[in-house]
């Protein structure tokens, strides 16, 4: 096995569940179109991770984890996402919605959500909802007060695993603020199957539909906030870049073995040239990713900006390198057998995910001219 160079200095037991995750993603990756091809979670691939410590790995030290650097952290999502994306993605937001709960109700039921986490128990992230958009961390469905908490009617979408979820993270606003709740799903929680999605199909992103669901008192946590191990923005920009990474390499193999008038596709100046520009930009993506992990590893307060800046640029490389992928490809790149379509599809995905790169377009070029933004 390749040895990986990181920025910052890893702990043995990182590089343990960094390695073992590697030679699980080889596997992953011999299956995941025909996952994708039926759209259905490889429920198999998450209890194989769990088994590999990746759970306990990524949960924060003080709430009885091992603490992954964000570093390893990062390159580790990107290594799934470039095997199966699906199983990534689904993943980064279990791990986001479990390693949340155990911080944001650290002084009530962390240490009952953290050992949850611990044994295996799957969680999923319910925060997005159709009338907040990319501003998920902001809902506007009002829960009212009942006994024993705050009921909640109303829908999230685009919920990763819901359909084998034990726990949700959910939002709501009580008493017109945002706030977050450890949600167990019962008969009040109906999953509307509405799956018939372009790409990352096996993460069966489900909307869910709330009526009068109690949002419990004692599963109340604070928001999300400084000091959190984030999780899911931290592993946004990887998914991305991984599937990037895999339609670079699919990309790579079809022009190398396809032969046009008696020589390799790869010989034509015009793959070449093409590819060589998608390959600089693709490595720029990482470079700044990787920067952004350094920084948050050390606290840099600017690591969130350039978090969302990877992100932004990993997702359209990502389209760009699958693009080409088709057009090097032709019309093979369209068969069911061909990995090509399948990461068109999912770097489509990717730019959806919030912040999508429009969302994260004004953001950026608002902070660079100077304009302020809306509260």
């Amino acid at each position: 096995m390749t040895t990986v160079q990181f920025l910052v200095p890893v702990r043995d037991a990182e590089r343990k569940v960094f390695d073992r995750v590697l030679e699980l993603a080889d596997g992953f990756g011999a299956v995941a179109g025909d996952y994708d091809e039926r759209a259905e979670i490889a429920v198999g691939h998450l209890d194989a991770l769990h088994d590999a410590d990746l759970d306990r790995a990524v949960l924060p030290e003080r709430v009885g984890g091992l603490g992954l650097s964000y570093s390893v952290f990062g390159r580790l999502v990107c290594a799934l996402a470039a095997a199966d994306p699906s199983t990534a993605t689904i993943w980064t937001m279990h791990a986001g919605s479990g390693v949340a709960l155990a911080e944001i109700t650290f002084d009530t039921l962390g240490a009952y959500f953290a050992e949850e986490f611990l044994v295996g128990k799957r969680f999923a992230n319910a925060l997005s909802e159709p009338a907040s958009g990319n501003r998920f961390l902001n809902p506007q469905q009002e829960a009212v007060a009942v006994d024993g908490g705050w009921a909640l009617t109303g829908a999230k979408r685009f919920v990763s695993g819901s359909e084998i979820a034990d726990y949700l993270l959910v939002n709501a606003l009580v008493d017109g603020v945002p706030t977050f709740f450890g949600v167990v799903p019962d008969d009040t929680v109906t999953v509307i199957p509405i799956w018939d999605t372009l790409g990352l199909r096996a993460t069966r992103s489900q909307l869910l539909a709330f009526e009068r669901t109690v949002l419990r008192a004692e599963y109340r946590g604070r928001r999300p906030g400084p000091g959190d191990f984030a999780v899911i923005p931290a592993g946004l920009p990887a998914i991305s870049l991984g599937i990037a990474d895999a339609a670079l390499a699919a990309l790579v193999e079809h022009a190398r073995s396809r032969v046009i008038l008696g020589a390799p596709l790869s010989h034509q100046q015009w793959v070449q040239h093409e590819v060589a520009d998608v390959q600089i930009r693709l490595a720029a993506a990482h470079a700044l990713y990787e920067r952004a992990l350094w920084e948050a590893d050390n606290a840099l307060p600017s690591f969130f900006p350039n978090l969302s800046r990877a992100k932004y640029l990993a997702n359209k490389v990502a389209v760009d390198v699958a693009q080409l992928g088709v057009r090097v490809g032709g019309a093979s790149g369209y068969l069911k057998t061909s990995p090509i379509q399948r990461h068109l599809r999912d770097a489509e995905a990717g730019q959806l995910m919030a912040y999508s790169t429009e969302v994260l377009a004004g953001v950026i070029g608002a902070e660079v001219l100077g304009v302020p933004l809306p509260e």
